[in-house]
């Protein structure tokens, strides 16, 4: 099975598990039908920004829609995944550590090439992100705030506000960036 499929897969097993239509799904996420029905189908790659939009919707991690292993341990080598791309490809994110619900987290990488922008939608309440900056300076914007972190330094914010990434320097930026989501009870 491709990976297309096997993200399509996953988005249709949730939305079939919720009882939901293709319409709810359209107006929970934001993502129009005919884009969800291709992506189910395996014949659209998603945008970075589209899955966030579906992952926020459905209240779900976006690492929801790539692989995990559950074991006692987990090495894990950014490499052996295939990144998504966003921003003419000027963005590259890999998911490092998929979505762990035991601890609430998940891990990617994330390389920023000169004069990229990503602008994030607010996360569910409570969703916090940690950025740490491997190679570059990042710059942030946080609900009209503009920050700058640069190598070997960390941010940490709440992401269910208004937030986006931009690399305007003339070096790439790598980052990684770790996602917590408070726990359900």
């Amino acid at each position: 099975m491709e990976p297309l499929s096997r993200l399509g897969g996953r988005l249709r097993r949730i939305r079939r598990e919720r009882n939901l239509s293709m319409e709810e799904l359209a107006r929970l996420t934001g993502v129009s039908k005919p884009m969800l029905s291709q992506i189910e189908r395996g014949q659209s790659s998603p945008t970075v920004t589209t899955l966030w939009k579906i992952a926020t919707g459905l209240k779900v991690p976006l690492s929801t829609f790539w692989e995990g292993a559950e074991s006692e341990f987990l090495l894990a080598d950014w490499r052996e995944q295939e990144p998504l791309r966003e921003d003419e490809g000027r963005m590259e994110a890999w998911p490092v550590f998929p979505f762990d619900p035991i601890r609430s987290v998940e891990v990617f990488r994330i390389r920023f090439a000169p004069g990229c922008r990503h602008p994030s939608e607010p996360h569910s309440e409570g969703v916090e992100e940690y950025i740490l900056v491997t190679r570059g300076r990042l710059q942030m914007d946080l609900d009209g705030r503009e920050v700058v972190a640069e190598e070997s330094r960390s941010l940490r914010f709440r992401a269910d506000i208004p937030h986006s990434y931009r690399n305007p320097f003339p070096e790439e930026c790598v980052i990684y960036n770790i996602i917590f989501y408070p726990r359900q009870t």
